[in-house]
């Protein structure tokens, strides 16, 4: 009876893991690997951190500064927001950061001089994703929203 409830999370996990962004996001975090300690990890266990389910949302407290490892991986997911654009678009999107101590920002994507993605960030410490599936889900509807924007300016985008 376990075996039926966990074969549908696998495939789940599976088909997120095949995504675009995913690999993209797997192929930044490996090149961060500079003495190969990560080399033989399977990509589950490279995007765990990525993965904060909601008891664990819970116990991190409301208001808190956000821990360098943390803002490493916001600034990993955003990169490879920007190069799953490149690869789709052919156009470079470069992210642009701006993170306070207490865990509150702003990220921009930009396309030549075309903003793609503008968004506010807060709680930035309690940063992650219930899942492999929800993490594909919303970096692949961040790189559809602005390919969809680059397609509407297009010259825009290519200036």
């Amino acid at each position: 009876m376990a075996d039926a409830a966990v074969i549908p999370a696998v495939k789940e996990t599976q088909a997120a893991l095949a995504t675009s962004f995913i690999k993209c996001l797997v192929r930044l975090l490996r090149a961060q690997d500079s003495y190969g300690s990560w080399e033989g990890k399977p990509d589950t266990e490279l995007l765990a951190d990525f993965i904060v389910t909601k008891e664990q949302r819970r116990e991190i407290p409301i208001i808190g500064d956000p821990d360098p490892d943390v803002l490493w991986r916001l600034d990993i997911y955003y990169a490879a927001v920007g190069l799953a654009i490149e690869e789709r678009a052919g156009l470079m999107a470069s992210p642009i950061m701006n993170i306070g101590h207490e865990g509150f920002g702003r990220v921009l994507l930009t396309a030549g001089r075309l903003v793609v993605l503008s968004k506010t960030l807060r709680d930035v410490h309690r940063f992650g994703f219930e899942s492999f599936q929800k993490l594909a889900e919303a970096g692949t509807r961040l790189v559809d929203d602005a390919i969809a924007a680059m397609e509407t300016y297009p010259d825009a985008a290519r200036a």
